[in-house]
């Protein structure tokens, strides 16, 4: 049971917002905000089990793990060494040393992969869909402010340490990007470095200028109809 509306609200919106995807063929409303679901007391060392598909994309495979409360992860296949994520072998799904399993279901995931399909087709600049992120506090903070960042424009690493109100801690800023569990949604790719050079990318270098062009390109497409219209 609920302890207030709010709790009821709170655990109950995304599930009604996935059920209203699925029933309205994967998302023709564009929906602009996203509602990130923070769980710092839910995290993969405790069983759980998670949604996961694997998609196609302009920028190679993707893979996607939700929770009934929102996505979780969506991971480059192919990422550079030592980079996160939830999955120990992610040629192997089975016997996850984090306590989580994972059930393939692209029913599950199919009003996330919608809204990414229209990001690369040019036709979307902001996602809807929950999302359930883990991490510590810093981490959260500097998430949020990633999700600030206007589709096609870029910031520096400094612009987001004093967005969440530590100035000197850029590096710090580098490492929770380096965390980010949800790549392209949490837009880590729109952080360069204060030269203005692309700096380091957990799908690799040629992945964050292939995202930052489709942005750029959305934008001046965008411009254009403005124009004529």
């Amino acid at each position: 049971m609920f302890s207030s509306l709010d709790e009821a609200q709170r655990e109950c919106s995304p599930l009604l917002w996935a059920m209203d995807q699925i029933l309205s063929n994967g998302g023709r409303r564009d929906r602009s905000r996203v509602i990130v679901m923070a769980s710092p007391g839910t995290s993969l060392n405790s069983v759980e089990t998670l949604f996961s598909t694997t998609v196609e994309s302009t920028v190679g495979p993707l893979f996607l793990a939700a929770s009934p409360r929102g996505l979780v992860a969506l991971e480059f296949d192919r990422r550079l060494p030592g980079q996160q994520t939830i999955r120990p072998n992610p040629r192997d799904l089975r016997g996850e040393k984090k306590g989580a399993q994972f059930e393939q279901s692209e029913q599950a995931l199919r009003p996330y992969v919608s809204e990414l399909q229209q990001y690369f087709a040019g036709h979307r600049r902001q996602f809807g869909f929950p999302l359930d992120l883990r991490g510590t506090d810093f981490q959260l903070a500097c998430w949020q402010a990633l999700l600030a960042i206007p589709y096609g424009e870029t910031r520096s690493y400094g612009d987001i340490a004093r967005a969440v109100g530590r100035p000197r801690a850029f590096r710090a800023v580098g490492m929770a990007n380096n965390r980010n569990p949800v790549a392209i949604v949490v837009p880590c790719h729109r952080v360069i470095a204060a030269d203005g050079t692309l700096c380091g990318y957990g799908g690799g270098l040629d992945i964050k200028r292939n995202l930052l062009q489709l942005e750029r390109a959305g934008n001046e497409s965008a411009r254009v109809r403005s124009c004529v219209t």
